[in-house]
């Protein structure tokens, strides 16, 4: 039996060709990476204003 009459002679396409879309893969080493690099940059900036705070008589951020 053909798989059309095993369908009910359903010529739908998508019975029989996939239109699924697949998923972009994640280069998660390199993803850390990007974010060990923000996590940087913030410390460096928290450290930065917080000598500013310091400078104006304020209380530096946690």
């Amino acid at each position: 039996m053909a798989e059309i009459e095993k369908n009910d002679f359903n010529m739908n396409i998508s019975r029989y060709i996939s239109t699924a879309v697949g998923e972009a893969e994640i280069d998660l080493a390199a993803t850390h990476g990007e974010l060990v690099k923000i996590e940087e940059a913030v410390a460096t900036a928290k450290q930065k204003h917080n000598a500013f705070l310091l400078e104006l008589g304020l209380k530096p951020l946690p």
